[in-house]
């Protein structure tokens, strides 16, 4: 029999019932050609009958399609604009037009490193004036295991790695050669179940809202055909605060520049939505 990705698909497709044809063609080849190497199975054809006779193979590669992966503080020149530029302007438009808190949305937060990079970064603006203004992060991701681990908060010293000294020792607490996250970081932090493509639901049941200043949609929208792409963007746009920001990766950035509703490009990977 002569394999191609049509018929592995069809076993995947047949084995959890989902549909595949979201994702975008490059990304389901290679991430069949990775899990045939790692099989190392000698061919697609091998591959083709070890999906079709093992129980645990079609699980392993309806897995590698949910790819979560995040670092603390990923993107140093995106983190640097925030710090700086971004949030900065942020707290002066909340003190001008009566806004009670900063909302920001993490799409895919995977195990939380995102979101707790954002709080650190909001903390320390606050310098620990409590009233000098409020935050919300709303952090959702589609994996109820990568919920409740960025819920619990803690992380093993390679993960670490982006971290600076003092943050580490200011937010962090040593505990069973990991290190987890100080509880005074999580109180703003919202974790909850969302999956951006259920046209069911617009934004996290727990916003109510939306309305966000910022969304951080980074290092997914390549993983997905261009239909499914410009659905996530119209979801997140949205809801989006007038003049809000949208963060994606760098290698997302070509994305965002054709669309006609962005205003602003900054350095990285932040766009500011059109506020005509």
């Amino acid at each position: 029999m002569n394999v191609n990705l049509t018929h592995i698909i069809s076993i995947l497709k047949a084995s959890h019932q989902i549909d595949l044809s979201v994702y975008d063609s490059e990304f389901l080849s290679s991430t069949v050609n990775n899990r045939i190497t790692q099989t190392g199975t000698a061919s697609a054809d091998d591959y083709y009958k070890l999906l079709e006779h093992t129980i645990t193979e079609p699980n392993q590669l309806f897995d590698s399609l949910h790819i979560s992966y995040s670092e603390f503080f990923r993107n140093s020149l995106t983190y640097a604009a925030l710090e700086h530029i971004i949030f900065p302007a942020m707290i002066s438009k909340l003190k001008n037009n009566g806004r009670r808190e900063i909302r920001i949305w993490s799409t895919a937060c995977a195990n939380g490193q995102e979101a707790y990079s954002l709080a650190m970064l909001l903390e320390e603006l606050k310098n620990g004036n409590k009233n000098k203004f409020k935050y919300r992060i709303f952090a959702t991701d589609r994996s109820k295991n990568n919920i409740e681990t960025a819920r619990n908060g803690q992380y093993t010293t390679d993960l670490l790695k982006n971290i600076q000294l003092n943050r580490l020792n200011k937010w962090f607490t040593n505990y069973n050669e990991s290190y987890r996250i100080n509880a005074g970081l999580k109180v703003n932090i919202d974790f909850s179940e969302f999956d951006l493509l259920d046209d069911g639901a617009i934004t996290p049941e727990s916003s109510i809202y939306g309305d966000f200043d910022l969304v951080y949609c980074a290092n997914l929208l390549f993983y997905y055909t261009n239909e499914v792409k410009q659905k996530i963007l119209k979801k997140v746009s949205h809801c989006l605060s007038k003049g809000g920001y949208l963060v994606t990766g760098e290698t997302e950035r070509e994305i965002l520049i054709k669309q006609n509703y962005i205003e602003t490009v900054y350095q990285s990977a932040i766009f500011q939505m059109n506020t005509a």
